[in-house]
């Protein structure tokens, strides 16, 4: 009888910036291909992956220039063709960049990236039109990025907003400041506002508690006024900005002191205040027939506490989009965009 072997192949890695401080796990999931996590704690057990020359445990820390190496087979390395972003001539609406990071404004209807959210209707949903992929032709073209120079870092996204929500979302440009920027989102620190419209006429300012769970089964959230096993706190802030008589609408800010899934949609649908143009949880189908194709929800400004460190410059600054592609904002004539959120 014939037998197959599987040819295992001797890779080195030289740790550079970004790949360092990270544990040695991490790095030999990002650098490998499909490498079920078995035989990548198994390869660390049987010394077949040695950090400059000696024995390695998977939680080692990185250092900048340590030297990786690892025997395993060729089909798990990731020797796919490095993607060609020279041909992307598509340019992302900036609202602020620097070295370390860059802040956009996603529109309405775009996907950050694919397979986002679980929702398994998205996994045929062309890559090249996400906005992951856009910012990272971006800066490839502009050569503040080459896969080439990385053995695992990518420009990564720092926060999500929903296909349907436009607004502004946070790319970190090295690790870095996608570690600091993740610690900060993680401490609040990171303070994110949000416009919507919703119906029916909300009156005043009010910091509104309720437990949120997870329906995996539906991609939806359910929003209850008691814990109850499964359940996680959120927290939202709202406050009523201007109101259209005729129509019944209120313009609300809202700011998120959790950040949960869909939790805008659903605590509003929750208390008697559903978005305008929302579907999953407002159940209103005379929205989409007059026209509103996306819920009424727009992320606004991005405000930052940062203490020392690389990013230790964006302490106490705040940007915000310049309101002009947000298309409800028509339904409030009387309301000033820009003097509410300084923008000339």
């Amino acid at each position: 009888m014939l037998r197959t072997f599987r040819v295992k192949t001797m890779r080195s890695f030289t740790v550079n910036v970004n790949d360092s401080f990270q544990r040695l796990d991490k790095f030999l999931s990002k650098v490998s291909k499909g490498l079920p996590k078995s035989l990548l704690y198994k390869a660390i057990r049987t010394k077949k992956v040695k950090v400059n020359g000696k024995r390695a445990h998977e939680g080692d820390i990185l250092k900048k220039d340590d030297v990786v190496e690892i025997w395993l087979p060729d089909e798990f390395f990731c020797d796919d063709a490095r993607p060609d972003y020279s041909k992307v001539r598509a340019v992302p609406d900036i609202v602020y960049e620097d070295e370390n990071i860059l802040l956009c404004e996603k529109k309405q209807g775009q996907l950050v990236h694919t397979g986002d959210e679980g929702d398994r209707n998205r996994a045929d949903e062309d890559e090249k039109t996400t906005l992951i992929y856009l910012l990272t032709a971006y800066l490839a073209n502009k050569g503040e990025y080459s896969p080439d120079d990385e053995n695992s870092f990518a420009p990564a996204l720092c926060n999500r907003i929903d296909r349907n929500t436009g607004g502004i979302v946070i790319l970190a440009k090295n690790a870095e400041s996608l570690r600091l920027m993740n610690e900060a989102m993680r401490e609040n620190r990171v303070h994110k506002k949000y416009l919507c419209a919703v119906h029916g006429r909300f009156e005043g300012k009010s910091e509104l508690h309720a437990f949120h769970r997870k329906k995996a089964d539906s991609n939806t959230v359910e929003i209850l006024d008691k814990k109850v096993p499964g359940t996680r706190e959120i927290i939202t802030v709202c406050k009523d900005l201007a109101y259209n008589r005729e129509k019944d609408l209120t313009l609300v800010e809202v700011e998120l002191i959790t950040g949960r899934t869909h939790q805008i949609r659903a605590h509003l649908a929750h208390i008697g205040y559903p978005l305008l143009g929302e579907g999953k949880y407002s159940g209103n189908a005379e929205d989409r027939k007059a026209g509103y194709r996306y819920q009424a929800l727009w992320s606004v400004s991005a405000g930052f506490e940062f203490g020392e460190g690389r990013l230790s410059y964006l302490d106490g600054r705040t940007f915000s989009v310049n309101g002009k592609k947000i298309g409800f904002l028509r339904l409030f004539p009387h309301f000033d965009f820009g003097r509410r959120y300084g923008v000339k």
